[in-house]
């Protein structure tokens, strides 16, 4: 199914959201890791590997990036696999660095855009796993529902909606509580049982 919910995100047009997310998540208090996990087949090879330890490099890499993508609204492959690329090198070989889960959550975003749903989901489940005191865990677990909602993504209702519970459970007072009890209530509905019930509902307004 597709799912409609009360704070969609655009496949590609998330510039906002990124904006707040990037905001939001500068000083925050992170949790510090003795090993780099590289997740496989997301970040790039280098020949250099003292290039891979200078975050001040790459988080210049990652920001240059992210300003392209931003003011595109278009879908742009090019722009988009060295978004991956750029903010998955910052996030794994910086992963101390305050900025690291922001960056894999717009490294999600991106992967997500273009398809690479595999990507996206590990991103997320790496941001969820190795910052579990991260400021915006909980659009992170929204982002994560989402993937497993969607018929064409993960399809795993089941999942989705222990991840929207979740969200509930841990974030009961953010948006994204708001848009999990939302999407709660579309799992497992056809499109046009969605739209039935969202015209029920605008109709009851007026």
């Amino acid at each position: 199914m597709k799912t409609v919910l009360h704070k969609p995100i655009p496949l590609f047009n998330f510039s906002l959201f990124l904006l707040l997310v990037f905001f939001t998540g500068c000083g925050d208090q992170q949790d510090k890791k003795e090993n780099v996990t590289i997740p496989k087949d997301t970040v790039r090879g280098r020949a250099n590997k003292n290039f891979l330890t200078d975050c001040r490099q790459l988080l210049k890499d990652a920001k240059h990036v992210d300003s392209i993508l931003l003011t595109e609204t278009e879908i742009n492959m090019s722009s988009a696999e060295k978004g991956i690329a750029a903010f998955m090198d910052y996030a794994v070989y910086c992963h101390d660095d305050t900025l690291s889960p922001v960056y894999l959550i717009k490294c999600a975003q991106v992967a997500r855009a273009v398809n690479k749903i595999p990507v996206a989901k590990e991103a997320l489940e790496k941001c969820l796993q190795d910052y579990p005191r991260f400021n915006n865990r909980a659009a992170a677990l929204f982002l994560l529902a989402q993937l497993y909602d969607e018929t064409i993504y993960l399809n795993n209702e089941q999942k989705a909606k222990e991840l929207y519970e979740q969200i509930i459970s841990e974030h009961p007072k953010s948006d994204w509580a708001i848009s999990a009890k939302g999407a709660l209530q579309f799992i497992g509905k056809t499109d046009e049982e969605i739209m039935q019930a969202l015209k029920a509902k605008a109709g009851s307004k007026k």
